[in-house]
C-alpha cells in the first residue's frame, strides 16, 4: 500500500476491472489540450477544475465512473470528489494504463 492508497487516491486494478465490467464511464480529467494529444476512445473529457460543476451531469450517467489523467494524481482527486458526492468512482490512474486494459 502506497501513500496515495492511504488517502484513498491510489489506483486498484481489481476495482478498475470491476468498474469496466459494469460498463463504467471513463472520465479523463486532463486539460483539453492534453486530451487531444491522446485519449481513450469513448472517454469523456471533463478537466479537474470543472468536475465540481459537472457533478449532476455525471450522476445522470447512472453508471460507475473511472477517472484517468496523466499520472493518477488529478484522477485521484476527481475520484475523491465524485465519491464524496455519492457517485461510484474509481481512480484509474494514468489513462494509458486503462487503455491497455481495454485492448
Amino acid at each position: 500500500m502506497g501513500i496515495l492508497d492511504f488517502f484513498g487516491l491510489g489506483t486498484n486494478d481489481k476495482l478498475v476491472e470491476d468498474a469496466l465490467s459494469n460498463s463504467a464511464v471513463i472520465i479523463d480529467v486532463r486539460s483539453a489540450g492534453e486530451y487531444q494529444s491522446g485519449h481513450i476512445k469513448g472517454s469523456k473529457n471533463i478537466p479537474l477544475d470543472r468536475i465540481d460543476l459537472k457533478i449532476n451531469d455525471i450522476k445522470k450517467f447512472g453508471k460507475p465512473v473511472i477517472t484517468v489523467c496523466a499520472s493518477g494524481m488529478r484522477s485521484g482527486t476527481a475520484a475523491g470528489k465524485l465519491n464524496h458526492a455519492g457517485i461510484d468512482a474509481v481512480n484509474g490512474g494514468a489513462w494509458s494504463n486503462v487503455a491497455r486494459k481495454l485492448s
